[in-house]
């Protein structure tokens, strides 16, 4: 009989020392966040704290929803009152706007964290690839392959230049905004960052101003990166009369989020060659549509939204992921914890 009690005693702390469940949606357009070996780092994090479900369709998704205590990825609206005993949701992404413009989760008890900083040097790269290639004229030169054309200097673009000696302006001097900084201060840029955090002054940023000072700025920068989260108050921060106030032949790139831009006010901003270029890899909408003005522009650069994309930078998501998995299931306090107000 002690045998028999022990053995259910053993049995009773088993099945209740793993009484958290967190909830993973599969997508094959995410695919790295679910995939075998990330699975294995989650559950070996987990230990015997909580379960790790996997959704692989959106039905059983919803079927799981109600009883899960930490979600990997996001609820919708839809389904997040039916969540009653959700404590935790951790996005896969830095930015996290599809909570921020809904009160009734910035409001609620719900902890929100996300994967910033970590996709910092996969998209601050990006962001320099989109300037040189808008510098060195491979825009122009890149479809010449197609063609089988050489083309020569006296074919080329105009306004060529180098990065020595420029300035530039980020707007969002965060985790991919300080990545961004790195790079221009190697390439002997001065950088001024734009940030509404009281962030230090560093060896890469010689100045950090306010966002109502955005206007006070813009004239000294010969390129503009936007890398700040959307969030109500950053949307469309950058319109008409941030346009005009960059300086003719200055360069901007997007590589945050498309609402913090107004299109027509850049499309303008083009078409009257006040910039000498745009590199995009964000945009409103997304995807953009064939039809859309920007693509009629030989001086744009445009990505389909995938700065962030590297093995690297999955990687490093997958262990901000597995240790705050590792934390949730002991009760630790949760790493990248977002300010659900602040919208970061």
């Amino acid at each position: 009989m002690k045998r028999i009690a022990l053995a259910l005693v053993l049995i009773t702390t088993a099945v209740s020392a793993a009484d958290k469940k967190i909830l993973i949606q599969h997508t094959g357009r995410q695919s790295w966040v679910s995939d075998a070996a990330a699975l294995a780092s989650y559950r070996a994090a987990a230990g015997s704290g909580a379960d790790i479900v996997v959704a692989r369709t959106a039905e059983e998704f919803a079927r799981e929803v109600p009883s899960a205590d930490g979600i990997i990825g996001g609820v919708s609206k839809e389904l997040y009152p039916q969540a009653k005993k959700l404590k935790w949701v951790q996005t896969i992404s830095a930015g996290v706007e599809q909570f921020s413009f809904w009160p009734e989760f910035v409001n609620s008890p719900v902890t929100l964290t996300n994967c910033k900083v970590v996709q910092g040097p996969t998209i601050a790269d990006h962001a320099f690839a989109m300037l040189l290639a808008l510098t060195r004229g491979l825009n122009f030169y890149i479809p010449n392959r197609v063609k089988k054309e050489w083309g020569g200097r006296g074919e080329g673009p105009t306004g060529m230049t180098e990065l020595p000696g420029m300035t530039a302006v980020i707007i969002g001097a965060g985790g991919i905004g300080t990545q961004i900084a790195q790079r221009a201060h190697g390439f002997g840029m001065k950088v001024i960052g734009v940030d509404p955090e009281p962030i230090p002054v560093s060896n890469y940023f010689s100045q950090i101003v306010p966002p109502d000072r955005l206007n006070e700025v813009l004239p000294q920068a010969d390129v503009v990166f936007v890398s700040a989260p959307l969030t109500p108050k950053s949307e469309h921060m950058i319109a008409g009369p941030q346009f005009d106030a960059m300086k003719k032949g200055a360069y901007f790139v997007a590589v945050s989020r498309g609402r913090l831009y107004e299109k027509a006010a850049l499309v303008k901003a083009l078409d009257s060659k006040k910039l000498a270029g745009a590199g995009l890899d964000v945009t409103d909408p997304e995807p953009l549509p064939p039809g859309d003005s920007l693509w009629n522009f030989d001086n744009v650069v445009i990505t389909p939204h995938v700065a962030s994309a590297a093995e690297g930078s999955n990687q490093r998501r997958v262990g901000v992921i597995s240790e705050n998995i590792r934390r949730f299931a002991k009760g630790e306090p949760l790493i990248n914890v977002v300010n659900k107000a602040k919208g970061y």
